[in-house]
């Protein structure tokens, strides 16, 4: 088998790890770096090896290349036109989450995309775990009862300077364009698609409401401290809960509760914890599937992609309810303190509400935090199907 010629768009910031990740397949003989599109190359240091071919203009790029493999990794309102542009031209992609800034963007993506026949993966690396798949068995052999819901906890630390990082950044909009840049649609998306695909809720029709209250302690529109509950057609919710502010850095995690036991998987470390009734506690560490290396694996064997657009419709609704909720809520100065010489913002006791809301399925309202905004019950009927 030949090495995939790949054109990475986006690559710094997050792109950076694309680079490697990039060369690190082109070690393994299994795709070829072509080209980079960015506004201002880099230099060999940033490419990691030899420079490619390099252009601000992707659709160029992709001509002069003959890329197979497109991967975007751009400002999220830039993610449906070069989708579509890639598409067009007969490239497969491997498109960063979230896919789109909005479920009408979302739907214009993944039509689009299917009308061409190409193939294309959305960026949830979580969902390349060994680890899911071992959940789902577990959870079908009965090992902790029947779901009756599923949390999800994100506890991060963010100083002020990323919410600098890019005109986008901490962003509901920009330039009269959707960009929903907050906690639960961009840095901790993951802990939301993970916990909605492990409660077996991935597609757009599977969502029957929303419930959202997002804040923020930062100067930022987007909400940097929020959380959310789905109601699924399945009749369990999904809560998840997020920060920025935390007072201390955790690994984020997903719970699931049956009624026999719970399962909690720290998705970045694809480790999982069995509780159950009558056994004492089982820890499982399992590995990955890169995604891009899957989706070769697709163009090459036929292996089945394991995160297509469809299967992260029910994520964009949760996208779209929080894009049409009102304004994020900035939080009461007495809320929130700065760390002395950290330049970041903590909202005192938010690590504990984090959990508190994992481990009930409660919103922070009802689990009594001061600060929470009043809840809004967003059905979202948008594009639903």
């Amino acid at each position: 088998m030949s090495a995939l010629p790949v054109v990475l768009a986006g690559a710094r910031g997050h792109g950076r790890w694309h680079v490697a990740n990039i060369r690190r397949l082109e070690r393994a003989g299994l795709v070829r770096l072509a080209g980079i599109c960015e506004l201002t190359p880099l230099t060999e240091q940033e490419a990691g090896g030899e420079l490619p071919e390099q252009s601000a203009d992707f659709g160029a790029l992709l001509d002069s290349t003959g890329a197979r493999v497109a991967v975007v990794c751009t400002p999220i309102p830039t993610h449906t036109d070069l989708a579509l542009t890639a598409a067009r031209r007969g490239v497969h992609l491997l498109l960063e989450k979230p896919p789109a800034p909005s479920y009408a963007e979302f739907r214009r993506m993944a039509d689009g995309v299917a009308a061409t026949g190409v193939a294309c993966q959305v960026g949830f690396q979580s969902l390349g775990s060994h680890a899911v798949p071992a959940i789902r068995e577990l959870v079908a052999e009965g090992a902790i009862g029947e779901i009756a819901g599923v949390g999800g906890a994100g506890a991060w630390v963010r100083d002020e300077a990323y919410f600098r990082r890019a005109p986008w950044a901490g962003r509901r909009r920009l330039d009269g364009a959707d960009v929903v840049d907050g906690a639960l649609t961009n840095p901790l998306a993951h802990a939301v698609a993970t916990a909605l695909a492990l409660g077996g809720t991935t597609r757009a029709e599977d969502v029957t409401g929303i419930e959202t209250e997002l804040s923020h302690a930062n100067d930022i529109e987007a909400d940097d401290t929020s959380c959310v509950r789905i109601a699924t057609v399945r009749g369990h919710r999904v809560t998840v809960a997020a920060t920025l502010c935390a007072q201390r850095a955790a690994e984020p995690y997903v719970l699931l509760h049956g009624g026999g036991g719970r399962i909690t998987f720290w998705y970045k470390q694809d480790r999982i914890l069995l509780q159950r009734g009558g056994h004492g506690p089982e820890e499982y560490q399992y590995g990955r599937t890169d995604l891009l290396e899957n989706l070769v694996d697709h163009l090459t064997t036929g292996a089945a992609l394991l995160v297509p657009p469809e299967e992260t419709g029910a994520f964009m609704r949760v996208v779209e309810a929080i894009r049409t909720a009102p304004d994020p809520d900035p939080l009461p100065a007495a809320a929130w303190h700065r760390v002395p010489g950290e330049s970041r913002r903590v909202v005192p006791g938010v690590d504990g509400l984090v959990a508190a809301a994992a481990d009930t399925l409660s919103l922070y309202s009802e689990l009594g935090a001061p600060w929470a905004p009043r809840t809004e019950h967003a059905l979202n009927e948008v594009g639903a199907r």
